[in-house]
């Protein structure tokens, strides 16, 4: 066995939980069904907008967020074949072509109306099925 197939499981085993957590809190708590689609992720970005203009403080719902992040990751795993990994206490992932993605860093972003749960996936995806060739959507370059 690899050092990799070794650290696979131990780096995907909070995350998974995290985001399994988030799906079973949304649909008993908020009756939101989460199912692991990218379509999913709309939902999510307007419920940590909701979160962030009922004002809450951010380390009220560090959770939460952290949840909804883990959830993006899986999101991206499950449509691309990506693999958890981490670091010091942070879970990343990183897509077959190579490049490395923070769920959880762009739920926080989210929160402070900076990010998109939904973007990043979409990205991570096209990244995917574009392989390493750059894709031009144009906008206006």
């Amino acid at each position: 066995m690899t050092a990799q197939q070794q650290t696979r499981p131990h780096a995907a085993a909070k995350p998974v939980r995290w985001a399994a957590d988030v799906v079973a809190t949304m649909r008993e708590g908020a009756r939101v069904r989460l199912d692991y689609s990218a379509q999913s992720l709309w939902r999510v970005d307007r419920m940590i907008e909701e979160i962030r203009r009922e004002g809450a403080p951010a380390e009220a719902v560090r959770d939460v967020l952290r949840g909804f992040g883990a959830y993006a990751g899986e999101v991206i795993v499950r449509q691309t074949g990506a693999e958890w990994w981490a670091t010091g206490g942070d879970h990343w992932i990183r897509t077959p072509d190579g490049r490395l993605w923070d769920p959880v860093e762009e739920a926080r972003r989210c929160f402070g109306g900076h990010g998109s749960l939904r973007l990043l996936c979409q990205d991570a995806i096209a990244g995917t099925i574009a392989g390493t060739e750059p894709r031009h959507r144009g906008h206006g370059h």
